[in-house]
């Protein structure tokens, strides 16, 4: 997995007017918390953060005051909803070797079988525990020839070396719809003949 070096600088000013002035600044107000430590208030660079949460769960190698480095994942993001720029982040301390509770995003490939049928995602992330510094991006999961009624659980996802799943094993992640459009369809036909016949 990916990790970005960003500059950050603690931070002793604290409310609106102050994170106001952060952002005016295009940097963004964060927190680093973790391992017991009192949470570390930051100021991160606006743009290069931007960049780095584009990688979900990345490894953001933080250099604070040019004095520590500490290692971190993004734990919590809040964005403007209308803008989408970002107004606050929330950082886990983290260490090598150490494991650590995400989501991975779970990626669907193939081609369902004939028929129109929906692919639904029950759960869009898949928990897992890994390795804080090897958290996969993503995990891909093959639909190919699933039929209506079909369903993958969590125990049926092939999971990197070292990824463990944080999910009851049968937790339904994905499941295959009958096409609603044809049954529809098929319904007003029956009521329609129903109606001729009496």
């Amino acid at each position: 997995m990916s990790e970005v070096k960003l500059t950050a600088e603690t931070r002793s000013e604290f409310g609106k007017g102050a994170a106001r002035r952060i952002r005016r600044e295009n940097k963004v107000p964060g927190v680093l918390y973790g391992h017991g430590s009192d949470p570390l208030h930051l100021t991160l660079p606006g743009h290069e953060l931007l960049l780095a949460l584009r990688t979900p769960n990345v490894l953001i190698s933080l250099d604070i005051d040019g004095k520590s480095n500490e290692l971190a994942i993004p734990k919590s993001v809040q964005r403007d909803p209308l803008k989408g720029f970002l107004e606050h982040v929330d950082l886990l301390l983290v260490k090598r070797g150490e494991k650590v509770t995400v989501e991975i995003p779970v990626q669907a490939e193939g081609e369902l079988a004939p028929g129109g049928n929906l692919l639904e995602h029950v759960l869009n992330a898949l928990p897992v525990e890994a390795e804080a510094t090897h958290i996969p991006e993503a995990v891909t999961v093959s639909v190919e020839g699933l039929e209506a009624g079909a369903s993958i659980h969590a125990k049926d996802i092939t999971l990197p070396s070292g990824v463990t799943l944080a999910v009851e094993e049968d937790a339904v992640v994905l499941q295959v719809l009958a096409a609603q459009a044809e049954e529809a369809v098929e319904g007003e036909e029956t009521e329609a003949e129903e109606v001729a016949e009496a």
